[in-house]
């Protein structure tokens, strides 16, 4: 259940009564929300506040008056008013009792499904294939496959679509590294590996470091304009050109499925690339001119704002929907005129209710302009959200991305997470053998899995776990640490929940099935531990109308800290009777299967034993 939403829908018809205009009561129902304090109580109301304005009458006045309509409910015990006018409720610790049995036998944990489920198409990652993948890369692809996870569980169908840059000066650079320095032998050998050198190659011949797809800079740099001119002949239909593109593309989508396979990022149901698009393009421009939303422009297509005209200084561009250039002088379509046709393309064979772009916030103008032209063009009924991301960076302060010589490296800081998180696990193992602790003897393989699970997950936590408006400073220390709120401290958790069972021979399978055991709250640490793993379903509930996983990672360090602390007070294995036993074993059992849906649903894996 959502005990939110519960509170909330009891809340309502009490605020429906006072407030003088019946338009703000969802206005006001956002004014209840968990209690900043727990000695306050467990959920406040904090509409006297607002509603004493709008009344003009004292707040605690008005607080009276909400308590008086507030129905005798039997979960909460009366609600009571603190300072100018909170109100602070309490369940009751039957009530918390009663629904910690139902979650425990309910394969989703009590979280229920929405009752209106939506389409959506989620566009994430979307590299340029004929690039090794760069740190970059990162935030897009396990954001979006978070939002992925966290959607479909809680009843939304998803279509996910990796928009692969398959078309642009990147395989110009690789088609002329191909032509002018290809080792053979190399190539045959293992073709993922010597394309990726080619790349880096070419590009370490440029004259400057300005981005390969810049069409206005580095016009006097000759290896520069002759990968332009490759790609060129390559959009031109050149047949030699193709064919290079045509054998480069499978070696070029093994390079990032291979990193997708070690992320445990979900298959994606499409990819289709710019390439699919490219037949569409010359129609939509001769469409929209024939529609009068472009015209032509000193040789170009443009559309202007809708005022007919193109902003000329930076205040008119904030003021006004931004004007988009559909075809440049030279013939060459633009991102806006192959992203018009990705929308009209996914309206037309998925019919979504929303289309969800997880790609960095230097893009934000670029999705301005799309949005606005899509509106323009008739779709306006569909929700066009830019889920935009922050920048990694390195201890330094500065973009963390590519090493010298401009070789990406997401695929080596992932094999380092990997061995950091294997000597992290081995320190572990050495120092509770020296302090006596019974240490299990595993496997290589084992061990291997421990660390893949350990070193991924830290990468995938410590950027799941910021707000993704935010820039981050990557750091192997702080990821990898074994507590505060990492994924180790949250793997360890679940592993030590379920050494629980294994330490006392005790089967988990009569705590998930009708009747489930008593549950008995006899102490203050298995209350707060109750309440927190009652606030599940309001945590994702919160996490998807604002797309922000991280609200599930502050969830999962909250959860973690309770059931350390109920850990350190309530013997389970030696509690003082056999029914008091069992009802901490529930307690463990559910907080160690919380934990490891929170973190399936940010894909991070969880191990049994670390």
């Amino acid at each position: 259940m959502n005990l939110l939403e519960r509170i909330r829908e009891w809340v309502r018809p009490a605020l429906a009564a006072v407030a003088s205009d019946p338009a703000r009561v969802e206005d006001l129902l956002s004014s209840v929300r968990v209690a900043g304090k727990p000695e306050h109580g467990d959920y406040q109301i904090n509409a006297a506040l607002p509603l004493s304005k709008q009344l003009g009458r004292p707040s605690r006045q008005v607080a009276e008056e909400l308590v008086r309509l507030l129905p005798a409910h039997p979960a909460w015990e009366p609600p009571q008013i603190a300072g100018p006018g909170f109100i602070n409720l309490r369940l009751r610790n039957e009530f918390l009792a009663a629904a910690l049995r139902e979650a425990a036998c309910d394969s989703r944990l009590g979280v229920p499904r929405v009752e209106q489920p939506r389409r959506y198409v989620i566009d994430y990652s979307s590299p340029n294939v004929a690039k090794p993948l760069h740190v970059g890369h990162l935030r897009s692809t396990i954001l979006g496959d978070a939002l992925t996870r966290l959607l479909r569980f809680l009843g939304h169908t998803v279509i996910t679509d990796n928009h692969l840059g398959d078309w642009g000066t990147q395989f110009g650079i690789l088609i002329y590294g191909y032509k002018h320095f290809v080792d053979p032998q190399a190539y045959t050998a293992d073709p993922v590996r010597e394309l990726a050198r080619l790349y880096v190659h070419v590009r370490s011949l440029f004259r400057s470091s300005n981005d390969e797809d810049d069409e206005e800079g580095g016009s006097d740099d000759p290896i520069r304009e002759a990968c332009r001119r490759e790609t060129a002949k390559l959009h031109a239909g050149d047949p030699e050109n193709l064919a290079l593109w045509r054998q480069f593309m499978p070696h070029c989508l093994e390079m990032i499925e291979r990193i997708y396979r070690r992320l445990d990022i979900l298959p994606f149901d499409y990819q289709l690339g710019e390439s699919f698009y490219h037949p569409m393009l010359a129609g939509i421009v001769e469409e929209m001119l024939a529609r009068g939303l472009a015209q032509e422009s000193a040789g170009a297509v443009v559309i202007p704002n809708p005022a007919g005209r193109i902003p000329q200084t930076a205040e008119e561009l904030q003021r006004d929907d931004p004007p988009g250039i559909l075809r440049k002088r030279d013939g060459a379509f633009t991102y806006l005129t192959t992203d018009l046709a990705t929308i009209r393309y996914r309206m037309e064979h998925f019919q979504p209710a929303a289309i969800l772009y997880v790609v960095d916030a230097r893009q934000a103008l670029h999705f301005r302009t799309l949005f606005a032209q899509a509106r323009r063009w008739g779709y306006d009924q569909v929700e066009l959200q830019h889920i935009s991301f922050g920048t990694v960076l390195g201890e330094d302060r500065r973009p963390f991305a590519a090493r010298k010589g401009g070789a990406p490296e997401l695929e080596e800081l992932l094999a380092e997470a990997v061995r950091q998180g294997r000597h992290k696990y081995e320190q572990s193992r050495a120092e509770r053998q020296a302090q006596g602790h019974k240490v299990p003897e595993l496997s290589e393989a084992e061990i291997a899995a421990i660390a893949e699970a350990v070193g991924i997950g830290a990468v995938k936590y410590a950027d799941l776990s910021q707000n993704r408006t935010s820039d981050y400073v990557f750091s192997y220390d702080r990821m990898l640490a074994t507590d505060g709120n990492t994924a180790t401290y949250m793997q360890y958790a679940y592993a030590r929940c379920r050494s629980i069972f294994r330490e006392g021979n005790v089967s988990d399978a009569r705590f998930r099935q009708p009747p489930a055991v008593a549950v008995q709250i006899v102490h203050p640490s298995e209350r707060t531990l109750a309440l927190h793993l009652l606030r599940f379903a309001e945590t994702l509930q919160a996490a998807a109308s604002e797309y922000l996983p991280h609200y599930i990672t502050n969830y999962l360090w909250d959860l973690a800290k309770a059931f350390s602390v109920f850990f350190e007070h309530c013997p389970v294995l030696k509690a003082e009777s056999a029914d008091l036993r069992d009802s901490r074993l529930l307690l463990v059992d559910l907080a160690a299967r919380t934990i490891r849906q929170a973190l399936e649903l940010l894909g991070i894996r969880t191990v049994e034993r670390m």
